[in-house]
């Protein structure tokens, strides 16, 4: 029994949903318009300002996708009406990040900038040079690009410089020490 994909959808005001033929779903919203498909298996119902997804057995493929589906449904209700933020900081002297065009650049010890160029379904800002804002109505979209620009330079654990999420706790390893004679 999947306990989130029997989880009803209520949807806000303001949202309008619709289902097209093979369960294409498009989501509109003040934010924007979504749209993907979904397993043409699952029935997918409008009850009322109430979603549901309803999978047609009880095989193993079916009961896995069926949390999935209903998740991805309700990712998208919520990008469109709230939208979806990570937040970045970046620590480490000389380390610093801007937004030249529609290009993210950072300069995080390399030889080189390295620069990432920014989806223009995604809002990047860049305060004080060393905290970057990622805003957007995809939640995929925007872990996916937050996470491409933390691998740029991880957090290391000796002196904890690199890119990091705001809040994320970083270990910290003692050092080598002295031997003594």
């Amino acid at each position: 029994m999947s306990r989130i994909g029997n989880k009803a959808i209520t949807i806000p005001s303001g949202v309008e949903v619709q289902i097209k033929d093979g369960n294409e779903v498009t989501v509109k919203g003040p934010k924007g318009t979504l749209t993907r498909s979904f397993l043409p298996e699952y029935e997918l119902k409008i009850e009322d300002g109430v979603l549901t997804v309803v999978r047609p057995n009880d095989e193993k493929r079916t009961k896995q996708i069926h949390g999935t589906t209903r998740s991805l449904i309700s990712n998208m209700i919520e990008g469109v009406s709230n939208g979806f933020k990570k937040e970045l900081d970046i620590v480490g002297i000389g380390y610093r990040s801007s937004v030249q065009g529609t290009k993210l650049v950072l300069q995080v010890g390399y030889s080189h900038p390295t620069e990432f160029e920014i989806p223009k379904e995604l809002d990047v800002k860049v305060d004080k040079n060393t905290h970057i804002t990622v805003e957007g109505i995809d939640k995929q979209l925007v872990g996916e690009f937050a996470a491409n620009v933390r691998a740029t330079r991880k957090p290391e654990p000796y002196l904890g410089k690199g890119i990091r999420y705001t809040g994320e706790h970083v270990r910290r390893k003692e050092g080598k020490t002295a031997a003594k004679k």
